[in-house]
């Protein structure tokens, strides 16, 4: 036998050995990679678009459970819940969610939030409708759910305008709220501030702020699925104008102001915010 055969237990045994393992290794970081690009794959292909809209369905869902819960469940066990309560728990629900699965749908839950990522070009038009589909039977089967097991009407969890105050009033109010709700979204999720998930915080933290305060007069909507669930289920669309109307027009205002303040939308961070992060469609890919 040559010198120069490889000998058990010698050195080059054992770096035979290694590099054996190493090939093994790399197979299967390959593998994986692969699977992992497929899966990517998979959430790019538009007939997989049913991802996204039932990540939207989901988070509006648990937004208006506890949104339109609190009302219902404050009928049903008088003194129980607070107003505090009540509209802390929307904003806590919020930063959950979008912790949970922004990074797959963008977590609008919201179709002022959808309207308002596509005028600003972080979000294609074309998938706007579907989003607002989702959103308002999240929104109805999270009302009929509370309503169900509740046993009290979900009306009670709904929103309309003050004793006292007028329509006008209540949409007044609803549009400077979404104002401010929009333009925290669109800040937090553009490439200047870049917040990613602690814009969650921001996020969450303003629909409290809004509704401890702003909630008296117009319950503090700020999200016509919202207000739309309750109403479909509890059979009363008194004023509901106020709660599309006022959320669509603070959202349109809010847009103008990002664009004051930060150029034209439509960059990888804004994109990849409205969207999620699978495969994003940048309108502008040079754009932060």
């Amino acid at each position: 036998m040559s010198s120069e055969s490889v000998q058990p237990g010698t050195a080059g045994s054992v770096q035979s050995e290694a590099a054996g393992q190493f090939g093994e290794f790399e197979e299967l970081a390959q593998h994986a990679a692969n699977r992992l690009l497929f899966v990517f794959q998979d959430f790019q292909d538009p007939s997989q678009e049913w991802r996204r809209l039932f990540s939207e369905l989901f988070g509006t869902f648990f937004l208006v459970l506890v949104a339109c819960g609190g009302g219902v469940m404050g009928e049903a066990f008088p003194n129980t819940i607070s107003r505090t309560a009540a509209v802390s728990a929307p904003g806590l629900m919020v930063l959950g969610i979008i912790l949970f699965m922004g990074k797959v749908s963008g977590a609008h839950l919201n179709p002022a939030v959808s309207v308002a990522f596509a005028l600003r070009g972080d979000f294609p038009w074309r998938r706007v409708p579907g989003y607002i589909v989702v959103q308002l039977i999240g929104a109805s089967l999270a009302a009929w759910f509370a309503q169900s097991v509740i046993n009290a009407s979900a009306v009670f969890g709904s929103n309309y305008p003050a004793s006292g105050y007028t329509s006008t009033d209540a949409f007044l109010m609803e549009a400077v709220l979404t104002l401010g709700l929009v333009s925290v979204i669109l800040g937090t999720a553009s490439g200047a501030q870049n917040l990613g998930v602690f814009g969650a915080l921001g996020v969450g933290g303003y629909i409290i702020l809004a509704g401890l305060w702003g909630s008296p007069i117009s319950g503090a909507s700020m999200n016509p699925a919202r207000t739309f669930g309750p109403d479909l289920v509890g059979g009363n669309f008194t004023d509901y104008w106020v709660y599309v109307a006022g959320p669509l027009v603070g959202a349109g205002l809010a847009v103008a102001a990002a664009f004051v303040l930060r150029g034209s939308g439509g960059g990888q961070a804004g994109s990849g915010a409205a969207q999620g992060d699978l495969f994003t469609e940048a309108h502008r890919p040079d754009k932060a």
